[in-house]
């Protein structure tokens, strides 16, 4: 993916960009202070082992979040294919529990945040005017440990006894008394995905806080830029709590004390409150940016201002606040006093209202206007859609009663595979496919996107949606095996997963496609897109706004 990076300026970037103070400096000499210079830039593998280039890093973490998507999946595949019959078919148990536990904390930690991250490395400079993240260092750090935590995850499956088989949850006694000898090695490798995404949130927040060109206030920010500044401070609120869950396992296994363990006057729902506290502004952590993404795609494709910005901007704030008040509505079965499950229905059906109004403002965006409908608009419309379905279902897990019913049952996968794949994974694809001429320089392959955008959507229905029917009827989620009156309904939804998995293959013909060459796009390739990556060449030049741009 060298090429989609190639460099078409003679100016070297400085160490580290330029502080506010010195953007009026740049105004008034024309140019950037470049005497520090790179003496030579590396050449070949170590040019991406060393790049401290926003757009390089921006690659490098889209490039692996892919892989990381693909092999998550093949491990869906693997659960999909066991569950395709009743009765154990390929796999043993206690494999199954580490496929269903290592896809889910690949998908999370691997594929999605990575995914967003890399997003924000490549757009959030380019849409605020920047010439770089601020902290181009610890940028390359961020990505280039994360590789490592994987290798360490993935390793353990090979170890005796087998990887992590606790769920991606772990929850205590099952991650502390009755887990594999590789416990220690899962508990490392979540620690450094946490140090990785603390330094990308900080990288995040200084840039926007500092970097922003001339003009541009906190209120002319694009949507994007919004959502992940508060997704940063998000990051860095919640990732120590996971550390100290992560830590408080590994000091229960190994070193004898009882944080989660009754024996000796700990509590496993403890364990439950802590992880969740953790676990539910991390549902945030991951769809928020997908917000902005929408809130850019929507506008452009139809031709018109997004409606109510002011109201997105704070309705993605208030949503980030009421993620701290309602995480144990995945506990309802714990056994709580009744008025804390009041007080979390009550706390999860409001946060329902800023999501209702970014819906809202999305349909009104597009009410009248010039539609088209492009690769991206169309992930964009099916987003919308299939998020509501699943924020819908959230609505109805939130109702207590109603929740003892439809716990731990494959209600519960549908509901958050709408939100996470339909929701988070495709406003990642809806995203790629808007800025793929600015990353490479030429269009993709329209024919073959929309071949891929129909096959994901039909797929991804047939997959998910049959499995609300299988939650109702009462099928337990993370069991190889089922009653056989599951039997029909189960190949239905594992025939759809294989299709979707198969679906990606095409998404990954067009990128390589798309890398290697096509008609060349404009600087401005969409009609209605607004914002100051637009006015930058395509593709982008590896170092921009060297003199800040002014924002009217």
């Amino acid at each position: 993916m060298t090429d989609m990076l190639r460099e078409q300026t003679d100016v070297e970037q400085p160490d580290s960009p330029p502080s506010e103070s010195e953007h009026s400096n740049h105004n008034e000499a024309g140019h950037g202070h470049h005497e520090h210079q790179h003496g030579h830039q590396p050449k070949g593998l170590m040019r991406w082992v060393l790049t401290t280039n926003h757009k390089e890093i921006g690659s490098l973490y889209l490039m692996f979040s892919f892989a990381m998507f693909l092999t998550g999946g093949a491990m869906a595949m693997v659960i999909r294919a066991e569950l395709f019959q009743p009765g154990l078919q390929l796999v043993e148990p206690n494999f199954f529990n580490q496929m269903t536990t290592v896809h889910g904390l690949i998908m999370v930690f691997g594929a999605v945040m990575p995914a967003f991250t890399g997003l924000a490395n490549w757009m959030v400079p380019l849409m605020i005017g920047a010439p770089d993240m601020a902290l181009p260092r610890m940028n390359n750090w961020s990505f280039w440990i994360l590789p490592f935590a994987f290798a360490m995850l993935l390793a353990s499956l090979f170890m005796e006894g087998g990887g992590p088989n606790f769920g991606w949850t772990f929850y205590a006694p099952l991650s502390t008394t009755y887990s594999p000898a590789s416990t220690g090695l899962f508990v490392f490798a979540i620690h450094i995905m946490g140090i990785s995404s603390i330094m990308g949130a900080i990288n995040v927040i200084v840039t926007i806080m500092n970097l922003r060109a001339p003009g541009m206030t906190y209120m002319k920010m694009p949507l994007f830029v919004w959502t992940w500044l508060i997704t940063a401070f998000l990051l860095i609120a919640v990732m120590p709590v996971l550390a100290g869950a992560v830590t408080m396992v590994l000091t229960d296994k190994y070193f004898g004390t009882s944080f989660f363990d009754a024996a000796g006057g700990g509590d496993p729902v403890m364990f439950q409150h802590i992880f969740w506290f953790f676990g539910h502004p991390e549902v945030y952590i991951m769809i928020l940016p997908s917000f902005g993404i929408i809130s850019a795609i929507i506008p452009a494709f139809s031709r018109k201002r997004l409606f109510g910005y002011s109201s997105m901007v704070y309705a993605t704030a208030s949503i980030a606040g009421l993620s701290f008040l309602v995480w144990a509505h995945h506990m309802f079965t714990t056994g709580m006093p009744v008025a804390a499950e009041l007080f979390f229905m009550y706390c999860t059906m409001l946060i329902s209202v800023p999501t209702g109004v970014k819906v809202f403002n999305w349909v009104a965006t597009m009410w009248r206007g010039s539609l088209t409908f492009e690769v991206p608009m169309l992930f964009a419309i099916a987003f919308i859609i299939l998020f509501t379905i699943g924020g819908f279902s959230g609505l109805m897990l939130a109702i207590t009663p109603a929740d003892f019913q439809y716990h731990d049952t494959y209600f519960v996968v549908a509901h958050f595979h709408y939100v996470l794949v339909s929701g988070a994974i495709f406003s990642i694809m809806a995203a790629a496919y808007y800025w793929l001429p600015k990353w490479t320089g030429y269009m993709f392959d329209e024919r073959l996107a929309k071949w891929h955008f129909w096959c994901s959507v039909v797929s991804v229905n047939i997959l998910f949606f049959p499995m609300h029917f299988l939650g109702l009827a009462g099928m337990p989620r993370r069991i190889p095996d089922y009653a056989l009156q599951f039997a029909d309904v189960n190949m239905v939804v594992s025939i759809g997963g294989f299709l979707f998995g198969l679906s990606q293959f095409i998404f990954l013909a067009v990128i390589i496609k798309c890398v290697r060459g096509g008609e060349p796009a404009a600087a401005k390739p969409w009609d209605g897109a607004e914002g100051l990556e637009w006015t930058v060449p395509s593709p982008a030049p590896l170092h921009t706004f060297s003199t800040p741009p002014k924002v009217d």
